[in-house]
């Protein structure tokens, strides 16, 4: 007798980017965006088939893109045999649904997308909490959004009962379960909090990692600490913020802290969850801001992060600006440079005073005597003070 088969497994992801090059807009970094947005998908397990990007003022209201490049995503997506449309921002409610409805695909926005890589990544019981809280805050403006057709129905028969008694327990069970976690991560905020009172009774201090994602942080804090510790090449292999001793000279020694990294677009309901997790930073008498010197928009990439840091208002904390894989740094020919001054020049516009740069090699260990001596200095500096 043949047993009946049932498929065990989710089907793969195949994945067709769109992205928005609004000419208009301040600051606009269409294609870096973009190609962020093909290693968020990598990350989140997706395999991209194609990408399109479409140059507009600004975003259409009820579908994002213009009519005519949905019909194009469309027919793109049936010739590549795409199930899944990934948007390369923020969608309205209404926007993914009228998307969805057009396409007759599943349309994942950028922020949904790097939620979904926080919730894999997540470890610890207040990594899960935070992601848990971003993921619920991101779903309840939505949840009106899958009943809000019944409102446009004419006349009352099909409009009353389990539709709207559905959507509003649907919204009090999401409210409670916001409260729930908003009210565990307060305890676990107040156990940190008194973990770091221990920490700075110890008289040792606290250095922080800083950095956008994939810039080398974990490799940093392996290499000087000398234990080990989870690297990947890929977006966000951190989340769960971690610390470790650190002898920095005979007589100085640190508490080094690896933080999430940064990203363009980072999601609001992240930043707010992982407020617990920020706060690291807030008690640092020092941030190490590392910067992948080798990527092509270095520059672009240490902006957001200083920006980001400011919105935390953290602009003013001392700070090490550190040029990370040095050792990949190239000329226009293709040869490896090696050169700190030509890694300083590539990020001169970023307004780090010379004698805050440090060129280094966490890979390799080029450079991290410089490093472990100019963190020294700016700490004795700091207790002098």
């Amino acid at each position: 007798m043949t047993k009946a088969r049932y498929p065990t497994k989710a089907v793969p992801d195949r994945a067709y980017l769109v992205s928005l090059d609004l000419y208009k807009a301040r600051k606009n970094n269409a294609s870096e965006s973009l190609r962020e947005l093909h290693e968020l998908a990598r990350t989140a397990g997706a395999t991209v088939v194609g990408s399109t990007t479409q140059r507009r003022p600004r975003p259409v209201s009820s579908t994002y893109i213009g009519s005519g490049k949905v019909q194009e995503v469309a027919e793109e997506c049936r010739r590549l045999n795409a199930n899944t449309v990934l948007l390369d921002d923020e969608l309205t409610p209404s926007q993914q649904r009228n998307l969805e409805d057009s396409l007759g695909l599943k349309v994942i926005d950028r922020t949904a997308l790097i939620i979904d890589i926080f919730a894999m990544g997540a470890r610890s019981r207040e990594g899960r909490l935070q992601v848990e809280l971003a993921q619920m805050e991101y779903l309840l403006p939505r949840l009106a959004g899958q009943w809000n057709h019944l409102e446009r129905l004419e006349g009352a028969i099909g409009t009353r009962g389990p539709g709207e008694t559905q959507l509003e327990t649907d919204r009090r069970l999401v409210r409670r379960r916001i409260t729930k976690l908003t009210n565990d991560l307060k305890t676990v905020r107040k156990q940190r909090s008194l973990y770091r009172r221990r920490r700075r009774r110890s008289g040792i201090p606290t250095v922080a990692l800083v950095g956008y994602t994939n810039a080398g942080k974990s490799t940093l804090m392996r290499t000087l600490s000398g234990t080990k510790t989870y690297v990947g090449d890929k977006l966000f292999a951190t989340l769960d913020p971690l610390t470790r001793r650190v002898h920095l000279t005979k007589d100085r020694t640190i508490l080094l802290n690896d933080t999430v990294g940064f990203i363009q677009k980072l999601p609001t309901q992240l930043v707010v969850s992982f407020r617990a997790t920020l706060e690291e930073l807030e008690e640092a008498s020092l941030l190490i801001h590392v910067v992948d010197i080798s990527h092509p928009q270095a520059s672009i990439q240490a902006e957001i992060v200083d920006d980001t840091l400011k919105e935390l208002g953290l602009e003013e904390r001392p700070r090490i600006t550190v040029l990370n894989k040095i050792d990949l740094l190239t000329d226009s020919t293709g040869e490896v440079v090696n050169s700190e001054e030509v890694a300083r020049e590539l990020l001169s516009h970023a307004g780090q005073p010379p004698t805050s740069i440090c060129a280094i090699s966490a890979e390799t260990g080029w450079g991290l005597e410089k490093l472990r001596s100019m963190m020294a200095f700016y700490l004795e500096n700091e207790k002098q003070d």
